[in-house]
């Protein structure tokens, strides 16, 4: 088979780009029986992304092509014209983005994350919102086969109206850079966020992160003093400034396993999660996790995580409590966890869809 792979989103530094970089490596390193063309659009990470490809070892063609994501939703979204074979060639399969949905006679798969833009689109940008809702008629219209990392994202699909039968769940895994750092990284990161002490640490910041809560919480547990909070992200506009609380900007790759590693617990009581990969990453980090009671939180963590009720404030503030007295078990329990969850068996899972096709 000739296996045709949208790779435009590895270079932003996200969970998708994330699942991109470890799927395709992992798929080239395990399939030595069928061809793959690597397929990249970009204008201004062109360079960026060309360079990011030279770090996936093994047999394949990379195409790349100045097609910005703005042009990308014009052309294959909203007019879905152009096929994608007119630019890669025949192939027997296409794997396509979570952005752009090209035409093509191949058998089509895609990837779908999660519905954010769908299900919150008060928290999207309008271009968001309006270039998935596009992306996603066709992929009801037109896909063999849809790949979602939950069960969640299953129903949500299913209320969508794309049929059950179509749709395969395959977890994800965090990137093998996630490990237990060693405590003079520890420090060094932890200088250069001008983070002293103990603290909690958040990944995201926004509504849907449930940034204001977990705030709020952190002031009703009382020990500003001894816990920072160590938020990972853009700030968010508050009401108020609370002491004790850090907020970090742009965190790289590279320092995030040191930024988890220190850290008391990771916060995670996020409102809406398509998977929740930051969860894996702290327990690959050998930290304990508190996380929303509901989809797909629950589903990848019960029993392993303090799951707490994410829209009160006094049900994260007790969760954080019991993480920190309960630190040695629950790291105990992740470990173990992790055990279900390796990008080879992403892989293997994902070369099994495509053998579905052909």
């Amino acid at each position: 088979m000739k296996i045709a792979i949208d790779v435009s989103q590895i270079i932003y530094e996200t969970g998708v780009s994330t699942y991109t970089k470890n799927l395709v490596g992992n798929l080239i390193k395990l399939d030595k029986d069928n061809q793959y063309i690597l397929f990249g659009g970009s204008l201004r990470g062109l360079s960026r992304l060309k360079r990011t490809m030279t770090t996936i070892q093994g047999k394949y063609r990379l195409m790349t092509f100045p097609i910005p994501p703005a042009l990308a939703d014009f052309l294959w979204n909203r007019l879905h014209v152009f096929s994608i074979e007119r630019l890669i060639g025949k192939i027997d399969v296409f794997h396509s983005s979570d952005w752009a949905q090209p035409p093509t006679r191949a058998f089509k798969v895609t990837t779908v994350h999660d519905l954010v833009p769908l299900k919150y689109p008060e928290l999207s940008h309008p271009r968001i919102v309006a270039a998935h809702k596009m992306r996603l008629k066709h992929v009801k219209k037109e896909v063999d086969r849809i790949i979602v990392p939950s069960r969640q994202t299953k129903e949500d699909l299913i209320e969508e109206g794309v049929s059950q039968e179509r749709i395969r769940v395959i977890p994800e895994a965090p990137d093998p850079i996630f490990e237990p750092s060693k405590k003079l990284e520890v420090e060094r990161v932890k200088r250069k966020y001008a983070i002293r002490g103990k603290y909690l640490l958040t990944v995201g910041i926004s509504l849907r992160k449930n940034t204001q809560r977990i705030v709020q919480a952190y002031e009703k547990i009382g020990l500003q003093g001894d816990l920072k909070l160590v938020l990972v992200g853009k700030p968010l506009k508050m009401t108020k400034k609370v002491p004790g609380t850090i907020t970090t900007g742009h965190v790289p790759l590279q320092d995030l396993p040191a930024l988890y590693s220190g850290a008391q617990a990771l916060v995670y009581p996020s409102l809406y999660e398509g998977f929740g990969l930051p969860i894996l990453e702290a327990f690959k980090c050998e930290i304990p996790v508190v996380t929303s009671n509901l989809g797909s939180m629950k589903e990848i963590c019960e029993n392993t995580a303090v799951l707490v009720d994410p829209k009160s404030p006094n049900s994260i503030a007790d969760g954080i409590i019991k993480a920190i007295k309960s630190r040695s078990s629950l790291v105990k329990k992740g470990i173990a966890k992790m055990k279900q969850f390796s990008w080879e068996k992403t892989a293997e899972q994902t070369l099994k869809v495509y053998k579905e096709l052909c």
